[in-house]
């Protein structure tokens, strides 16, 4: 049996339910194939916030739009929860319980997500949430990793989604214990932005708000002369809003979570 007929006959067993879509390639192909071959009324709920790279909304409406899918698009309010904004090492916990209460208040039937087998040996509190939620994991269900995601985005000719790379929230950048803030949001994803335009081909970039500044996190750092052109670039930007930049270093995850709770 196919990983994609395992995954229908899983959602199959209900007559509807809501898939809480990221932008990211889980949760997108997870809706993708749900509302293409499953029998159910199928919901797609995404949460926007300052939180959510504004790339991440473009890319669900659009998919939104090809595939005829039932969009939602909510305010998860997580900004409004002083547990969330206080950025302690459980942070994923408030902003999943906002997420999955509002779903609920939104959608119909069991709430789904994009979990995968190998999330399950990262330490994630979201998780912790979901399961006081009651919220169903069908890759889990059925038994797929990554590579099975990824594989299967590749043979649905879903080109744009199956060479993202992961993408956490933005808040997973601001280290432990720096409150989160929407206007550090948006430097955040304006930062990531520029860095990519220079460096398209990387597929981790990162930056770190961090106590000792702003670090720009790379999976390879570039030649000597770009390396000292993008410094220089973003030493200037930084300036200019009035931050330090600190310097580009090798990509490390979960390097924003100073007990070493492993996220992007």
């Amino acid at each position: 049996m196919t990983k994609t007929q395992q995954l229908v006959d899983f959602f199959d067993q209900f007559e509807q339910f809501s898939i809480a879509v990221s932008g990211g390639i889980d949760s997108m192909l997870l809706a993708y194939i749900a509302n293409g071959y499953a029998k159910a009324q199928v919901n797609i709920v995404h949460a926007y916030s300052p939180a959510v790279p504004e790339s991440a909304l473009v890319r669900v409406k659009n998919y939104a739009k090809k595939y005829t899918w039932q969009l939602k698009v909510i305010d998860a309010l997580e900004f409004q929860d002083d547990n969330y904004l206080d950025n302690p090492v459980d942070r994923c916990y408030y902003c999943k319980s906002n997420l999955y209460t509002r779903i609920a208040e939104h959608g119909v039937g069991p709430i789904f997500s994009g979990t995968n087998l190998d999330d399950l040996g990262d330490v994630r509190p979201g998780l912790t949430a979901a399961k006081e939620q009651n919220v169903l994991h069908p890759y889990v269900e059925v038994g797929m990793n990554k590579a099975d995601i990824y594989q299967l985005a590749a043979h649905y000719g879903l080109e744009e989604i199956h060479s993202l790379p992961a993408q956490p929230c933005l808040a997973s950048r601001v280290e432990t214990g720096i409150k989160i803030k929407p206007v550090d949001m948006q430097f955040i994803d304006k930062v990531e932005q520029k860095v990519r335009k220079s460096l398209p081909s990387l597929k981790n970039i990162r930056c770190r708000i961090s106590h000792q500044g702003i670090f720009i996190e790379l999976d390879q750092l570039p030649e000597q002369a770009l390396f000292d052109r993008l410094s220089a670039r973003l030493s200037q930007y930084c300036a200019e809003q009035g931050r330090i930049f600190s310097g580009m270093k090798l990509y490390q995850k979960g390097s924003a979570f100073l007990n070493g709770v492993n996220h992007g």
